[in-house]
């Protein structure tokens, strides 16, 4: 992904998202759809509000631009496909966020994350442990 930013007073896709960009890319996520067009997009979106078709053109470019999306050309249109899933895109947000801190925000991201862990019921320890289980697998291959 390209050009992150993190705007903390929202909650979701709109922390990293513009709220067009966001809306975008949840249409697409919820709809499954594996390729698409950007007409696509615009009847899906324009159920619930008007929109211009050159505005969800220029919303899509621009997300395209970032990495989320890929395209390629079908005769005279281009036909997308998302680049992650919404999973992933959560995981590589979180990602780049670590990685862009100095030391100091780093530890204390993970510590931060410690104190989440002292919060979590079981489900979610359990969840966790699995993941710490496949990490050292992973390491020690």
């Amino acid at each position: 992904m390209k050009g992150i930013r993190i705007r903390p007073e929202n909650r979701g896709l709109r922390a990293t998202l513009y709220d067009l960009q966001a809306d975008v890319m949840e249409v697409i996520w919820s709809s499954g759809w594996e390729t698409f067009t950007i007409a696509d997009v615009h009847a899906q979106m324009a159920r619930s509000r008007e929109i211009a078709y050159t505005t969800v053109m220029t919303t899509i470019h621009r997300v395209h631009e970032m990495g989320l999306l890929q395209r390629e050309r079908d005769g005279k249109r281009h036909v997308y496909r998302p680049s992650m899933s919404r999973d992933d895109f959560y995981r590589e947000t979180a990602r780049e966020v670590l990685q862009s801190l100095p030391e100091p925000g780093h530890e204390a991201a993970i510590a931060l994350l410690i104190d989440q862990v002292g919060e979590a019921d079981l489900q979610e320890l359990d969840r966790l442990e699995a993941l710490i289980r496949s990490r050292r697998k992973e390491l020690m291959k």
